[in-house]
């Protein structure tokens, strides 16, 4: 019986498993996106995210533990500087996945996991999508006085115009 052992082996030995998420967490964080399969991205964010939490405070003991994970000069460098100081307001979640389809050979599940902040495209939809103001269902009394004002305006203006015809036309019979 497997009773409580959850843990996805990928179809790979311990040392070999270890090595692949060590180099697919190092790709992610130099090139902030890769595309691979669901199963492997799901393992890769529990084995990266932890590592970035790490990074938010850096520590010669925090970079030495990320470097025993990354195995990895230029990825501790980027970890530990631009990706660091991206997510430093988050409180986690800092990957997506993002599904792609199948592949074409084997039909396994194909994703994008990507760092969340360096989403150009996101980002900029996420922007405007904020508002601050909120509206209520009535009206304020100076916006609807003004707007009755500039309304009852243009009538008597009309209204006057005609009186003023009337008072010429009588005055010429």
């Amino acid at each position: 019986m497997r009773h409580g052992k959850k843990f996805n082996h990928l179809g790979r030995t311990a040392s070999h498993r270890k090595a692949m998420l060590s180099n697919m967490a190092t790709s992610l964080i130099l090139h902030k996106r890769i595309s691979t399969t669901l199963a492997k991205a799901k393992e890769l964010r529990k084995y990266v995210e932890p590592l970035i939490t790490r990074a938010k405070e850096d520590t010669t003991h925090n970079r030495r533990i990320a470097f025993s994970y990354l195995q990895s000069k230029e990825g501790i460098k980027a970890l530990f500087g631009e990706v660091a100081e991206k997510v430093a307001a988050r409180n986690g979640g800092y990957t997506r996945i993002i599904k792609t389809g199948f592949r074409l050979g084997d039909n396994a599940e194909m994703c994008i996991i990507e760092i969340v902040d360096f989403n150009e495209l996101m980002l900029k939809d996420a922007k405007p999508a904020k508002k601050t103001t909120r509206r209520s269902r009535r009206g304020s009394g100076k916006a609807a006085d003004s707007s009755d004002a500039e309304t009852e305006a243009p009538a008597a203006k009309a209204e006057g115009e005609s009186t003023d015809d009337k008072k010429e036309e009588k005055s010429e019979d």
